[in-house]
């Protein structure tokens, strides 16, 4: 044990020995107040000052023996103060005991009884209040005096406001703002309700706001979003307040109840309404497979499909670190055994997956597992053709042998008209989608959508790399346009068009309106409380290889055919006729460019199978791509 340490302990144990000895004179002073004989005192008193000695050793032993000064304090909770009563109530009884019958009887046991209450109170007492010291904010860290104002006067304002005034570390909320006219004049807790949400700039200028709490939990889609752009346009900081009545929800507590904006929160849109009856009557029960599980909307459907409580879930990823790291999230929420499984292996080894379908025997089979990157597949068409083309026949051949009855493949609006291999290799997919549906039982579908936040790869996390870093922030072009959707929509959406299932349908997502990318790197660049082209840059760079302006969700002959489903966030493209015999011929050809390598060959071979695809793979000397080669 480090001398420190041992220091620190021999000097909290010298420090209780005065204590208890004065807790017995305080004890023994309270209970002789009041005797007429002024004799009695002093034999009390003198038989205590000859029994104080083994009496004190009796608590500090017995404090030792029971952990008392192994004790961080910092920390200490209830239990803590607990296991001090209880030692002091044993050290008590020993005495009580001992003074029976060692010494007679000669100490008056309501003196002991009254010093034990007074042990606990000053041994306790003084920890408490070191606990208090170390815990308290110091000066630096306490901003009590910064203006705060308060977005919303319901429940969740008033409950923002009584964080605030509970711990003078979150700020003064001096203002409150509600669209509701009947709480303007109304004070909560002192704060008054001033004005409406379209008011927040002037408020913040009025009373010198420095901080703004969103703390209406319903706000959500459009109205979030403006409500955000309005908060930020003050460049004050803004924060959220986590739904205090949120069950499970660690975020609170890990940030003390507030947490900060993020991306999500001003591109939201409208919370999606889902059929669980329909999701949960083919997945409850049932053996749900999901490649790619590992990866950014793999993994938040695995998260998703457990809620409707499967008979097993099988995380199959290539990439072993990301899949693993689910299954403890999983299990750590669900329980050690809850029947989450990871196997590791790829879609591109046909044995694997039928040893995988044979031994666990999946009924449904979510298809995530892709190459996804446009630029890195322009460099690399061959690794495009054998994982998403070859993998996707291979899992849907192994699939319908074995017996499942759903499969949902995961496609993009990059499979549209499109302009990259690895757009191309996922319209390929959805047409692997439709020959199996028409020539086998299995239930086979694609779901067609557009970017998703935060997914890997993604511009967002690009952007904010770049913004961190001090810029510049890289677009690659003026005018170009996305759609966007989060990963948790993006999941249930999925899910909610396996419901659907109609075998041989490609589904596709309701993106709502495309953001344009540079406003998108602007709205970031405040978000971060810089201003674009003032202190933070923007650099424009060109489009790189197979990149378009602008994302397609239907292809020309699909524009006036696109059929409404039952659920008004998922539509449904017609099927096409695809002339099987020719089809197989050029994959055939397409798997065997691949296998030699040669790129022009896969270009040629994917130009035939996929007629709308327009190769944009043409390189400039500074390495941009010139639009339309």
């Amino acid at each position: 044990m480090p001398l420190s340490l041992l220091l620190r302990r021999g000097m909290l144990a010298l420090l209780d020995c005065g204590l208890v000895a004065f807790s017995f004179y305080l004890g023994l002073l309270l209970r002789m107040d009041g005797e007429k004989d002024p004799s009695t005192p002093l034999r009390a008193f003198a038989a205590l000052y000859r029994n104080l000695p083994w009496m004190v050793a009796i608590y500090v032993v017995l404090f030792i023996l029971g952990g008392l000064y192994s004790i961080l304090w910092k920390y200490a909770g209830i239990r803590d103060l607990l296991r001090l009563c209880l030692l002091v109530g044993v050290s008590s009884a020993l005495v009580l005991l001992t003074n029976k019958m060692l010494a007679h009887g000669v100490l008056y046991q309501s003196a002991i009884v009254i010093s034990t209450t007074l042990i606990v109170m000053s041994v306790g007492g003084i920890r408490l209040a070191w606990r208090m010291f170390l815990n308290f904010p110091r000066e630096e860290q306490r901003n009590p005096n910064t203006p705060l104002l308060i977005v919303g006067a319901g429940n969740a304002g008033a409950w923002a406001i009584s964080l605030c005034k509970s711990k003078a570390a979150y700020g003064n909320p001096v203002v409150v703002v509600d669209d509701d006219p009947a709480k303007h004049g109304a004070t909560i807790q002192g704060v008054p309700v001033r004005g409406t949400l379209e008011e927040i700039p002037a408020l913040c200028d009025q009373y010198g706001i420095r901080e703004i709490i969103i703390s209406i939990p319903s706000l959500r889609g459009s109205r979030l979003s403006h409500v955000v752009d309005l908060c930020n346009s003050t460049h004050c900081k803004v924060r959220v307040l986590n739904d205090p009545t949120a069950p499970g929800d660690t975020t609170a507590v890990g940030n003390n109840g507030f947490r900060e904006l993020n991306t999500a929160d001003f591109l939201s849109r409208d919370e999606v309404t889902l059929d669980n009856a329909g999701i949960s009557a083919y997945l409850k029960d049932k053996v749900v497979m999901v490649t790619g599980g590992g990866g950014s909307i793999g993994s938040e459907l695995c998260r998703q499909i457990m809620r409707f409580a499967p008979r097993q879930l099988l995380i199959f990823d290539i990439y072993e670190n990301c899949a693993y790291e689910l299954e403890m999230e999983l299990k750590q929420k669900y329980g050690r055994d809850t029947p989450v499984l990871t196997l590791v292996g790829s879609i591109r080894d046909m044995d694997r997956l039928n040893e995988v379908f044979e031994q666990y025997k999946p009924t449904v089979v979510f298809h995530a597992a892709a190459h996804k990157h446009v630029p890195l597949m322009e460099t690399s068409p061959a690794e495009a053709i054998k994982n998403n083309v070859v993998g996707t026949k291979n899992l849907l051949t192994s699939a319908s042998e074995h017996g499942v009855e759903r499969l949902v493949q995961l496609s993009t609006d990059k499979a549209v008209n499109p302009t990259s291999v690895m757009g191309c290799t996922k319209r390929i997919c959805e047409m692997l989608i439709q020959c199996f549906a028409q020539h086998t039982e299995m239930r086979c579908v694609a779901v067609r959508f557009g970017n998703v936040l935060g997914s890997h790869g993604s511009v967002i996390p690009l952007f904010e790399s770049q913004i961190k870093k001090g810029g510049p922030v890289t677009v690659t072009d003026p005018n170009i346009v996305r759609y966007f959707m989060t990963i948790p929509e993006a999941a249930q959406l999925v899910l909610q068009a396996g419901a659907l299932a109609q075998s041989g349908s490609i589904y596709v997502l309701d993106m709502g309106k495309p953001v344009k990318i540079m406003d998108l790197a602007r709205q970031l660049i405040r978000f971060y409380g810089y201003e674009p082209d003032v202190n933070m840059p923007i650099r424009v760079v060109g489009l790189r290889p197979g990149e378009k302006l602008y994302e397609e969700l239907l292809m020309d002959e699909e524009q006036d055919k696109m059929k409404r489903t039952e659920h008004n966030k998922i539509y449904v493209a017609p099927p096409h006729r695809i002339e099987l015999s020719v089809f197989y011929d050029e994959l055939q050809e397409l798997i065997g460019a691949a296998a030699a390598y040669d790129d022009d060959r896969i270009v040629h071979k994917l130009q035939a199978i996929v007629p709308n695809f327009h190769p944009n793979r043409t390189m400039m000397k500074d390495d941009t791509q010139q639009p339309g080669a």
